[in-house]
């Protein structure tokens, strides 16, 4: 069958990501660039990478069955908050608001100009995401 100037790109990206792991040279990746893309057939795309894994085998998952005593270093995530739904739309609303408030405080103490103006920000989104909380769809799993 022949091959498109997809199937030649796509051989041609999985050949600089074997480079970069340190399968292959940089002279043999030039090598395999140029008969890649002189490849008429799927087969001759095949024998470029018939020496290459498809998949980088130390990436895949290891099941707890088959765990290796070697021990990788752990993955590290300092302050990483996950959110999702509600709770990350009254995250937001919080943090704004927050935001808001604060800068009215400095005014306020600073000049004396006491409108409360955070309230037009702070109060609409709450009521919304009040009514959306309360109202909103139910998600029954």
């Amino acid at each position: 069958m022949r091959a498109s100037d997809a199937d030649r790109d796509r051989v041609a990206t999985a050949l600089r990501e074997h480079c970069a792991e340190g399968r292959i040279t940089m002279d043999e990746l030039h090598e395999r660039l140029e008969a890649t893309y002189a490849a008429k057939t799927l087969g001759d795309l095949q024998e470029v990478t018939s020496d290459l894994p498809e998949e980088d085998l130390y990436a895949l998952p290891v099941p707890a069955s088959h765990r290796s005593t070697t021990n990788l270093p752990a993955k590290q995530n300092f302050g990483e908050i996950s959110l999702t739904g509600p709770a990350a739309m009254w995250a937001s609303w919080a943090s704004v608001s927050a935001i808001c408030f604060t800068v009215w405080l400095i005014v306020a103490l600073t000049t004396g100009a006491a409108y409360p103006w955070f309230l037009w920000v702070a109060g609409p989104w709450g009521a919304i995401l009040l009514m959306r909380t309360i109202f909103g769809p139910r998600r029954d799993n």
